[in-house]
């Protein structure tokens, strides 16, 4: 079985992608994804295609790119919003902590210490950062260090990031499939994603840490209420690299497939999303809301406003926007197709705008002049 990842690098070192349902119609307008036939779609049979999505009407919805905000980043990752309007962007392979304000003014505010870069080809680093609720001198922070993913703590003073303390060891890793997502909830427990780092047999071990979504309180321990009584939230991930709460505080997530369907999931406490025993729909494991065939998008930030999904697509270069309706998702509709390569992680800005990086400094492409740059893009 070859790997998607040798697939993708070979597509980007020959020049070659694939945007089915990532394409312009003759007028250079954005065309639909379409979806491919109902069927139930296993890691054990290559040939299978991705589910459809179910059909619904497009949310009332017309992004547009307003501005380039900042240029000549390092692969940004994490992004979260201050209360004054400006942004902490973490990058990648740096591991430096930026502020940018609305304006375009770069600051570092620091550099995580510990952080082991990825090598080529490689998906760790410094990767998500988050705040707990109505707390802005506490970040933490998901990172890839000589022994393993961990996730840790440091001040921020505004102007500087303090001295990083351990909250959460041994989330096993690899060179690909690290996950590193974070996300608090109103309540202040604070939400993982976790990679399978390449050992596809963690995601089911609930006791794993690995594979999963993890709900834990700000010291690391398992959060009250946890369906097993120890981390783990659901179980059953490739690769989740997206988290967003919708209006109703329900979670999503994107998850990157193998070879037959990428994913946008509703995440529910103690339920099995199937891998590595299946990718998409089946009958034995919770159905995702949304896919697409693995050449078409790679999912990775999202954000969630205006009843919609919006995702970073990496392999299918684009911005996707899928329709939610309570609990169900329509049909994705694809943006900026191509114009600004892979496209990575995704964020509602206080004034409503959509915060968009590129990834194309990640080693899986070739930057244009001024990647990597993040996008401000009106809804």
């Amino acid at each position: 079985m070859v790997d998607r990842r040798v697939l993708l690098s070979g597509a980007a070192a020959m020049g070659v992608v694939g945007l089915v349902g990532c394409g312009k119609d003759s007028q250079g307008k954005d065309s639909k994804a379409t979806p491919t036939p109902s069927t139930s779609a296993s890691s054990a049979s290559p040939s299978a295609t991705a589910p459809s999505t179910t059909p619904s009407t497009q949310a009332p919805v017309s992004p547009r790119v307003a501005s380039e905000i900042a240029t000549g980043l390092d692969v940004p990752w994490g992004m979260l919003f201050l209360a004054s309007g400006d942004a902490l962007v973490s990058e990648r392979n740096t591991a430096r902590v930026l502020r940018i304000t609305p304006e375009g003014d770069v600051t570092r505010v620091g550099k995580v210490a510990g952080v082991v870069p990825p090598g080529s080809g490689g998906e760790g680093g410094l990767l998500g950062i988050a705040f707990p609720p109505g707390d802005e001198t506490t970040l933490f922070a998901y990172i890839t260090t000589a022994r393993d993913n961990r996730v840790v703590t440091m001040s921020f003073d505004g102007t500087s990031l303090g001295r990083s303390r351990a909250v959460v060891t041994g989330i096993p890793t690899s060179t690909h499939h690290h996950g590193g997502r974070l996300l608090f909830a109103d309540d202040g427990n604070l939400f993982i994603s976790t990679g399978d780092a390449e050992r596809s047999n963690l995601a089911q071990d609930k006791d794993s840490l690995a594979g999963k979504i993890l709900r834990v309180d700000q010291f690391g321990d398992a959060a009250k209420g946890n369906p097993f009584g120890n981390r783990t939230w659901s179980y059953g991930h490739r690769n989740v690299e997206g988290f967003a709460f919708d209006a109703e505080g329900r979670l999503w997530a994107t998850e990157f497939g193998n070879k037959a369907a990428d994913e946008l999931n509703l995440i529910q406490a103690g339920k099995n999303y199937g891998w590595p025993r299946v990718e998409g729909r089946s009958d034995s494991y919770t159905n995702p809301k949304a896919t697409w065939l693995t050449s078409d998008c790679s999912p990775a930030g999202l954000a969630i406003t205006k009843s919609t999904a919006f995702l970073g697509a990496l392999q299918g270069r684009c911005l996707f926007g899928v329709p939610l309706d309570g609990t169900n998702a329509g049909t994705p509709e694809a943006y900026f197709a191509d114009d600004y390569g892979r496209i990575r992680s995704v964020t509602v800005a206080p004034d409503g705008a959509l915060w968009v990086t590129t990834s194309n400094t990640d080693g899986r492409t070739s930057p244009s002049s001024g990647d990597d740059r993040i996008l401000r893009v009106t809804v």
